[in-house]
């Protein structure tokens, strides 16, 4: 059986499961999983016809000092690469949080979205749908960056990550240590814990001085990852302890087609890379502010240079209806908006500002299992139910790319 069959195997049997009135023993059966602790979420089934596989790279910036702790000598990045695998035989799917990240998650999860629950998940658990270090298809792939949320995890971002890997591009999530909910590196150091914790205590916008910092760092490590990404194409090991990389994998990077997307604070970073970096052909902003916060009551912020001056490659702004600072956004999109040309703009309706995370999927599953409120689901991704959401989410990113990065 290949992916799409699984893909469709499962989802019919879920149909059967809601057409037997299985939906409601389902739920009696979460709540007693909730009520022992023992809840597992599960992420969607990617659909292309590719099987996926998943590795992570330690990259080491010696250029560079970490900006958010005076005792780190050098910029270090945590990435997971996502690609389509030649086959998966003797490999188990991933889970998409390590042991050390899930127990760090679920200590600061709730505090920095309290719509989640503070016990009653076992993040650890969930598996997703890649198989670490599965020999990689030796064909040369669009290669997509993707950047997560201000004090959210790469690993946030893995359901969209694996469709648009089991569609033919290989996906590089980045974790940006500091602002990170949590970034777990593969040992300890002098000078850090194995386990490092994000620094954002609420929300960046309220300090301007932050935010720039925030912004920039990320802009730096995207153009770091790509720098180290050429190093892997090339045919070396970017990693710096020297692990073993998955066969093929360099061979599958065409870094002629590079493409970015990135959510919240992540989406300002891909659109500001994308002004900043030629190497970028293609770029998605989902709900990232692309201006900087007011400096005074009354006096507008300064606007990112992507804003300012426009962009001459394609740039999508994806938004929702439901995002409570809608109106705020809407002075540095129009901005961009009015060199016309290469930026263009979709919106999801019922939908909220975390839509286009894997809280798309989780949050509709702690509702179930009573873990999450009504008004907590709608508040952190809408109403909007994952079967609609995930697929839409899905199709905006791929159609996009499709047309400006193809996979063919």
């Amino acid at each position: 059986m290949d992916r799409r069959t699984v893909a469709k195997s499962a989802v019919l049997a879920g149909a059967l499961l809601l057409a037997s009135g299985g939906a409601g023993i389902a739920q009696a059966h979460a709540r007693r999983r909730a009520a022992a602790g023992d809840v597992t979420l599960r992420l969607p089934a990617p659909t292309g016809p590719h099987w996926t596989g998943v590795t992570t790279l330690y990259l080491v910036d010696h250029s560079r000092r970490d900006p958010w702790d005076a005792a780190l000598p050098v910029r270090e990045v945590m990435v997971t690469v996502f690609y389509p695998a030649r086959g998966i035989d003797g490999h188990r799917p991933a889970p998409q949080m390590t042991g050390d990240a899930a127990a760090s998650f679920d200590g600061t999860a709730h505090r920095i979205h309290p719509e989640l629950p503070a016990m009653g998940v076992r993040w650890a658990a969930t598996l997703t749908h890649s198989y670490p270090d599965a020999p990689a298809q030796p064909v040369r792939r669009p290669v997509l960056l993707y950047s997560p949320g201000g004090g959210d995890p790469r690993t946030l971002g893995t359901g969209l990550a694996e469709e648009l890997a089991s569609r033919g591009h290989v996906v590089v999530t980045v974790d940006h240590p500091g602002d990170a909910g949590e970034v777990d590196f593969p040992r300890k150091t002098d000078h850090r814990d194995k386990v490092r914790t994000t620094v954002l205590m609420g929300d960046p916008r309220a300090d301007p001085g932050l935010f720039r910092t925030l912004i920039a760092t990320r802009v730096a490590d995207i153009r770091f990852v790509l720098d180290r990404l050429a190093v892997l194409a090339g045919g070396r090991n970017p990693d710096a302890y020297g692990r073993a990389l998955p066969k093929d994998l360099g061979r599958a990077l065409d870094l002629r087609r590079v493409g970015i997307y990135g959510h919240s604070a992540g989406g300002t970073s891909a659109a500001q890379a994308l002004y900043e970096d030629r190497r970028i052909h293609a770029a998605v902003d989902m709900e990232g502010y692309l201006d900087h916060p007011q400096q005074a009551p009354g006096k507008e912020g300064e606007l990112f240079p992507v804003a300012r001056y426009g962009v001459d490659r394609p740039l999508l702004l994806l938004g929702t209806d439901g995002f409570t600072e809608r109106k705020q956004l809407e002075r540095s999109w129009s901005a961009v908006l009015a060199h016309r040309g290469h930026t263009g703009r979709r919106r999801i309706d019922d939908a909220a500002h975390w839509v286009f995370t894997d809280y798309a999927a989780m949050a509709p599953q702690l509702q179930t299992a009573g873990l999450m409120s009504a008004a907590g689901r709608t508040k952190l991704i809408g109403a909007i139910d994952p079967a609609t959401s995930v697929p839409l989410v899905r199709h905006c990113l791929l159609s996009f790319f499709a047309r400006h990065l193809p996979s063919h």
